[in-house]
Formats: C-alpha cells, sequence, structure tokens
C-alpha cells in the first residue's frame, strides 16, 4: 500500500495510538491527535519530557495506528520519526510548522493563533514527522 493511497483517510481521521520502543525492549503506546504534513503522518507532542518523545529520541522507530470513526476501519504507518523543536529548529521555522502540523491534525482553525503561538513556545512543544516505511490498513 502506498502513502498517497491512505493520505485522504488520514486527512479525515485524527484519532490515533503511537507506539514507541522502550529501553527495555517493550513497547510504550500514547493516544495522539495525528495528520499528515509534506509526505509524512504527523502529530505533536506538547510535553517534551513524555515517554514517547523520550523513547524516540534514543529509538526514532515507531508505528502509529490511526482509526475511523466506526472504529472498523484504520491505517497503519511504521517508520523512522524525525523530531523538530526548539533546540534544533529556528524559532520562525517552528512557529510556520506548528500552526502548519496543527492544521494536519484538526478539522478546524486554532480559535488564536498568537496563544497557540505563546503556549507552544511555553509548553517547548515537539513536532513527530514519520517517515512511512510499511503502510497497512482495513476498509480504507
Amino acid at each position: 500500500m502506498d502513502f498517497e493511497n491512505v493520505v485522504p483517510f488520514l486527512k479525515s481521521n485524527h484519532k490515533a495510538v503511537v507506539s514507541t520502543n522502550r529501553p527495555g525492549g517493550s513497547v510504550h503506546s500514547s493516544v495522539v491527535v495525528c495528520g499528515t504534513y509534506d509526505g509524512h503522518v504527523s502529530f505533536v507532542s506538547v510535553y517534551p519530557r513524555s515517554q514517547k518523545i523520550a523513547n524516540l529520541r534514543r529509538d526514532p522507530r515507531c508505528t502509529i495506528s490511526c482509526v475511523g470513526e466506526d472504529w472498523r476501519s484504520y491505517v497503519v504507518v511504521e517508520g523512522k520519526s524525525t523530531l523538530y523543536e526548539y533546540d534544533n529548529t529556528d524559532s520562525e521555522s517552528m512557529r510556520t510548522m506548528l500552526r502548519e502540523v496543527y492544521m494536519s491534525c484538526s478539522d478546524t482553525p486554532h480559535s488564536d493563533w498568537d496563544n497557540y503561538d505563546e503556549a507552544m513556545i511555553a509548553q517547548r512543544a515537539v513536532i513527530v514527522l514519520v517517515c512511512p516505511e510499511r503502510i497497512y490498513g482495513l476498509n480504507i
């Protein structure tokens, strides 16, 4: 299955679980709101010290499982993540990317972009882009 084939599903379904690898080899799963951005599956973590971000810093491999409203259709994307954060990306690029990723993960614009920008800076938000390597699903 090609990523282009699942983009319409990912653009209209944003509920997902990201699974990352813990240091001991077990899997850690977290609920996220996802979308697509620049040929990748995307999400934002507003807690840079979260377990999923700690795991991705150590091992960028992860799996995103996105489900449809009916819970019968789904897309799974496996791949390596790239983290964009204030430590490795300039402020203006982060502001722009955070807004664009927000829109990719939502069906409506934010009601106050200036407030959103301030919150993302204060929380040291991290953008996660997952490069699709293996894709599969059901009823998409």
